[in-house]
């Protein structure tokens, strides 16, 4: 490795050039902060020079890391960049700024200018050889353009699709011309003597250190350990290098590097601005590029693996397990992982992995991406794939139904993945096997009865939930149609709507309390306002709307909202209301009946062996539908603390409690959690029982258990 300290313009001096590989990420550097930054460096090395040229050191502007290449013949000398493109390209980009400034002022220096950035003379491919540098593909069309107008582009950079974005070299190119002629036109009148002080700038008071490496020297070390003011590397940045450095020395051939058809191949895809897009995934927000190779090595290795770690853990699989004969396969893995992940990202509900994109962001389900790639790529199913992301989400969704946890999501499926690969079982049984056997609240698939328990009683609504409320009452209102022969596109953005109002007290009445003044604190009042609050939120009193209604008509009475939701008649869901004429708790739960029925259909059950039993946090051992010595599911219960009644139900052999989204396995845990104190909650609660018999939690256990 030998450092040569160079000023800008000996870098480009004499006839030789430059190659950018195209694995190297596109121009980078923004007006703000990068290329103010280097105007302020030039400007004030040129007034430094105008003030006392004897006192000018050279101002060190960074490193670049090169290598040389062989060539032969009449073939340019020619130097690979492994480090420093960014500020190499816009040295060139201010070459041309200057240039182009100098040809607007009719100064002698434009055609000095024009040799640092062309060579001339005898080449093998001129078409080529006579651009000092030579950018990377996505890159190319645009830099020619700015350094050599005139040039035909046919045939030396491939026609690319226009994506609608301004690239980067334009803006720094525009920008320096602009700051140019602000510095040496004034008064509207070309003033030589700045311009000249600005070349001299570049000539006498501004260096990098060019290192070129030699035969023993390890490219990537040296690039991932330089420091430069610049744009920070992403994960995605540091794999891309890693991986085409172990594929150097493969020569070049019509003056461009062999290697660069690997990168055409497979990684120049990626550099599109789709992949560049942001995606949050719970608090982290990184580009699709980063989360693609994240799930991609979670998926290989069966891990969890951190974005923040991704390059680290990444290189160490490389090395040390050796997955790959070589850099071909491991980008073949990489291009078929971003085949599957594109889908999801695009999200097309016509596509089995576009709507689990769907399903996925609306559920928060991220960390089901590297079980999906598996599926989609290593499992080889075929046809079968729709199946098993349906098993994915029907898992998924009936226990957010039920109010289950997330925590063990990224754990639990991607732990998934090691054992599918040992299964000698088709992969798609294995799947529902291996998520039927759970039996934990923190891992098992609610069977059919636990499921409706909490749909027919759980509070679904929330502000944070709307997303995923929608997601489901679009696929049941599909289904209804499917099953209907109706083919209609609703092309209209859906929303949440409730039928009975949160704000319902104002104007849907309790039936037998229409016309007398109401006793908030009479018990059987209380009862029934508990009761009707509690099936507000639940799935049988939500509906979709294809555009919201206003604020009047939402809390509005009964005779004004139900035609407003029965006029939104374009949606299946909604001519199912004309089979009410009237709407309580009853009907509440009579369409929540109908509704789950469709569920059912859409989202599986688990398949059960014979003797298995499910067991919840706290009651280990007990199966939820009986619970010896406990009340049935559906039981109403009260606690009087202070001066304040509480209330709650027996869901799925636990206590419910109004407003609480925690479920608790003993009256004795509700009641701590309520009075923060331990107690014997078998004397605090009442029940209601179905004989119209109210009794105390423990003289029923006792005349229970008698």
């Amino acid at each position: 490795m030998k450092p040569y300290t160079r000023s800008i313009i000996e870098l480009f001096d004499g006839k030789k050039r430059f190659l950018i590989p195209l694995y190297q990420r596109q121009y980078a550097w923004n007006v703000n902060p990068q290329l103010e930054l280097l105007w302020e460096d030039i400007e004030r090395v040129a007034k430094r020079i105008d003030e006392d040229r004897m006192s000018v050191v050279p101002h060190f502007m960074g490193a670049m890391v090169i290598a040389q290449i062989k060539t032969f013949g009449k073939q340019v000398q020619a130097f690979e960049i492994i480090d420093g493109q960014q500020r190499l390209t816009t040295f060139s980009i201010f070459l041309a700024s200057l240039r182009d400034v100098a040809v607007e002022g009719k100064s002698k220096y434009a055609t000095e200018l024009q040799k640092y950035l062309i060579n001339d003379g005898v080449m093998e491919h001129p078409e080529i050889e006579r651009y000092k540098l030579w950018p990377s593909l996505t890159d190319r069309g645009t830099f020619i353009a700015i350094i050599d107008p005139e040039a035909d582009l046919d045939g030396i950079v491939p026609k690319q699709h226009d994506d609608g974005f301004v690239k980067k070299a334009t803006l720094a190119h525009e920008y320096l011309k602009d700051v140019i002629r602000k510095h040496v036109f004034l008064d509207g009148s070309f003033d030589e003597h700045r311009f000249e002080t600005i070349f001299e700038a570049l000539k006498e008071g501004l260096a990098i250190v060019s290192i070129e490496l030699e035969g023993g020297d390890d490219p990537q070390t040296i690039f991932e350990t330089l420091n430069s003011r610049g744009v920070d590397l992403s994960p995605g940045d540091l794999m891309r290098n890693f991986i085409f450095q172990r594929a150097k020395g493969m020569g070049q051939v019509g003056g461009s590097l062999n290697v660069d058809k690997l990168y055409e191949k497979h990684w120049f895809p990626l550099d599109r601005p789709f992949w560049s897009q942001t995606a949050s995934r719970g608090r982290q927000t990184r580009s699709r590029l980063d989360w693609l190779l994240t799930d991609h090595l979670s998926m290989n290795v069966g891990n969890i693996i951190s974005i923040e770690n991704l390059y680290d853990n990444y290189r160490r699989w490389i090395l040390n397990e050796r997955p790959f004969a070589s850099v071909v396969p491991e980008l073949e893995a990489i291009t078929s992982s971003a085949f599957v992940e594109e889908r999801l990202f695009e999200q097309d509900k016509n596509d089995a992995l576009g709507d689990f994109g769907r399903f996925a962001n609306a559920f928060d389900v991220s960390t089901a991406m590297p079980l999906v790639l598996y599926l989609a790529t290593e499992a080889n199913l075929g046809g079968q794939l729709k199946d098993a992301l349906s098993i994915l989400k029907s898992y998924i969704l009936r226990r957010d139904t039920c109010g289950l946890t997330t925590k063990n999501y990224n754990k639990h499926f991607v732990g998934l993945i090691p054992k599918m690969r040992e299964a000698t079982i088709d992969q798609v049984d294995f799947l529902r096997e291996s998520l039927s056997e759970r039996s934990s609240d923190i891992d098992r698939w609610p069977d059919d009865q636990e499921w409706k328990t909490a749909w027919m009683s759980r509070d679904q609504y929330g502000t944070a939930r709307q997303p995923r409320l929608n997601y489901l009452f679009e696929v049941i209102e599909k289904a209804l149609r499917s099953e209907r022969n109706e083919d209609i596109d609703i092309k209209s953005a859906l929303t949440i709507e409730h039928i009975m109002p949160q704000k319902w007290q104002g104007n849907w009445v309790i039936p037998g309390y229409e016309d007398v003044d109401v006793d908030e604190a009479d018990p059987d009042y209380r009862n029934k306002m508990f009761t009707r609050n509690r099936v507000v939120n639940t799935f049988g009193n939500l509906t979709l709307l294809t555009q919201k209604l206003n604020s009047s008509v939402s809390n509005g009475p009964y005779k004004v909202k139900m035609p407003a939701i029965r006029a939104h008649s374009s949606l299946a869901l909604n001519r199912d209301l004309n089979a009410w004429n009237h709407w309580d708790e009853d009907t509440i739960r009579q369409r929540g009946e109908m509704l789950f029925k469709e569920a059912q259909k859409i989202w599986l059950a688990p398949q059960r062996k014979d003797g298995f039993v499910k067991t919840s946090e706290g009651l280990a051992g007990m199966t939820t539908e009986v619970r010896k010595g406990f009340p049935k599911d559906g039981t109403k219960c009260d606690f009087t603390y202070g001066e304040t009644i509480y209330r709650g139900e027996i869901v799925s052999g636990s206590i419910v409690l109004a407003g609480v989204a925690e479920q608790f396995g003993s009256f004795s845990a509700a009641s701590k959690h309520i009075t923060k104190t331990s107690r014997n909650g078998w004397n605090d609660w009442y029940l209601d029982l179905p004989n119209g018999q109210r009794m105390l939690a423990d003289h029923w256990r006792k005349s229970s258990e008698a």
